[in-house]
């Protein structure tokens, strides 16, 4: 039986704007998205910067509060989670984020930014230095590294530690926020199959957030294309990749580089009109029609559903709608 890890329902997040005491405004940056995340499959949402991935994967782990919406964990909704039950949540829900430079303490040891929420959490309550060895060795580093600090390490060795950590506390979901985009090509294909061995061999369950659609091939399942705080297209990955519906998710595939000369002279490229909108003022009707080839006049006054075209590919265009 399917069984679904996490489940968002509706979900909104408004910033306020302000003006020395006045209300000005909202930045939009997530607007009424719903999708569910299997257990143990890696789930890729992908989009141009400022489209609001990073928002929902924060909103997923509830580091920021929604403006509207649900997210169920294992059947709880994580907004009502109080006391212990959020304590817990917080051990089995875990984040990488994307820059290994900023994201762990210049002022403390390996040994102490991993043991810090094991201690917390009392995941480990004696020998807790050879469980942290143990989780260094998993990551590909090694116990004479424990007393060093991040500046003596290169950013693939920081983000193994970042990885080590949301390791240590046996979790269940980890949040990916662009874990490899700072990384050489090289050093990314080591991270990546890495996560995928723990995947396989802890039963993880993983939202990847990228704006490389290379790395979102290598390793999701599923995958939610957004655009200006909307899910755009949801499909498996074969199926987004194959056959794209929505005009932004064929100009997103049109983009990546292939070293194919004779291949690129025959593609198609679609090449949007003008830069992406701003998410404080977005556009009537379809967020993408400004930048679509292909909008007509209900486009620019009536916002698409997000309709299912086949079993499992849903798309928001007014192209597929009837």
């Amino acid at each position: 039986m399917v069984k679904e890890l996490v489940e968002v329902k509706s979900l909104v997040k408004f910033f306020p704007l302000r003006r020395f005491l006045f209300h000005i405004g909202d930045v939009i940056a997530v607007d009424n998205i719903s999708f569910s995340i299997i257990k143990g499959e890696t789930f890729g949402l992908v989009g141009e910067s400022g489209c609001g991935k990073t928002t929902v994967g924060r909103l997923l782990l509830r580091l920021i509060e929604p403006t509207e919406g649900k997210v169920f964990f294992n059947g709880k909704n994580i907004f009502e989670l109080r006391g212990l039950e959020l304590k817990e949540f917080r051990r089995k829900a875990q984040i990488v984020f994307q820059d290994p430079y900023s994201s762990l303490n210049p002022r403390m040891t390996v040994y102490d930014i991993i043991s810090e929420p094991v201690k917390f959490h009392k995941v480990k309550d004696e020998d807790v230095r050879d469980y942290i060895i143990e989780v260094l060795e998993k990551v590909g580093l090694s116990k004479d590294q424990l007393y060093r600090y991040p500046h003596e390490f290169s950013g693939g060795q920081r983000q193994r530690i970042a990885i080590a950590r949301a390791l240590s506390l046996q979790p269940e979901f980890i949040v990916l926020d662009e874990p490899t985009s700072s990384l050489d090509v090289s050093v990314q294909a080591q991270i990546l199959n890495m996560l995928i061995d723990f995947q396989r061999e802890l039963g993880l369950t993983y939202l990847f957030i990228s704006h490389d659609l290379s790395v979102i091939y290598y390793i999701s399942q599923k995958v939610a294309v957004m655009y200006l705080g909307k899910i755009v297209e949801l499909a498996s990955t074969d199926e987004i990749f194959e056959k794209p519906l929505h005009p932004y998710t064929q100009m997103l595939l049109s983009s990546i580089p292939i070293a194919d000369i004779d291949y690129i002279k025959k593609r198609k490229r679609i090449i949007p009109k003008g830069e992406p909108p701003s998410p404080v003022n977005p556009p009537s009707g379809c967020r993408f029609h400004p930048r679509c080839p292909y909008a007509k006049d209900v486009c620019k006054k009536v916002n698409p559903p997000l309709i299912r075209v086949d079993k499992n590919h849903l798309v928001m265009c007014h192209l597929y709608s009837s």
